[in-house]
């Protein structure tokens, strides 16, 4: 499986560690990614979402930002989301436990490059096929994956766009959605009411007809 792990720190995108597996037979050349992956650190802030899925072609960049730093994963777009997120909540709780008060006080790229031995274990145990099977013992309390705010990754790096701003119209887009449902459900309840009228003035009508007509 190709797949890359980079940590970064939010504040400036300084990279503080990383990890890749090349798969020869696929013929995938990373540096591509990595550059991206580096172009993403440096535009994150703290208005920028914290669980993000960033579309790639067949490959996905997926991040989550905790306690000033941006655990990130590429892999194959067809990877279980809900795994790769408890794969990134999984190195986050041991890099903090590790690495969390001197992150602010490093300046030098790279490190805690020793963390690459944790991610390696770690990645593996998530994608061993035995763990894939037992994919339902994994913490079912993670936030509603389908709710992540999926983006494409060239789009982003090519506006300029910040991720904060993309957010902020997925949650515009989320409340128009919203309103909508909300005014077409009033409309069809008004429909509803005037159909229930319009056969009540009719009987009424007819029953009027009737009794005057015959009488």
């Amino acid at each position: 499986m190709t797949s890359l792990t980079m940590i970064a720190r939010v504040s400036d995108g300084l990279p503080l560690a990383a990890s890749i597996q090349e798969d020869e037979q696929s013929g995938r050349d990373l540096q591509q990614y990595q550059s991206q992956a580096k172009q993403l650190f440096r535009k994150l802030n703290a208005q920028s979402p914290e669980r993000c899925t960033l579309e790639a072609g067949d490959m996905n960049f997926h991040y989550v930002i905790a306690q000033g730093v941006c655990y990130l994963f590429l892999c194959e777009a067809s990877f279980p989301k809900k795994m790769v997120f408890a794969y990134l909540e999984d190195l986050h709780s041991e890099f903090y436990d590790q690495y969390g008060r001197r992150v602010p006080t490093v300046t030098r790229p790279y490190s805690f490059i020793e963390f690459d031995t944790y991610i390696q274990k770690t990645k593996k145990s998530y994608i061993d096929s035995r763990a894939r099977r037992n994919f339902s013992s994994i913490n079912t309390e993670l936030q509603d994956v389908q709710r992540i705010m999926v983006a494409n990754i060239e789009e982003v790096l090519q506006r300029g766009e910040s991720l904060s701003a993309l957010d902020t119209k997925a949650s515009n887009l989320s409340s128009l959605s919203k309103k909508y449902r909300s005014d077409a459900k009033d409309l069809n309840t008004r429909s509803t009411y005037a159909k229930v009228a319009a056969v009540a003035v009719f009987f009424i009508t007819l029953v009027v007809y009737v009794r005057f007509w015959w009488l």
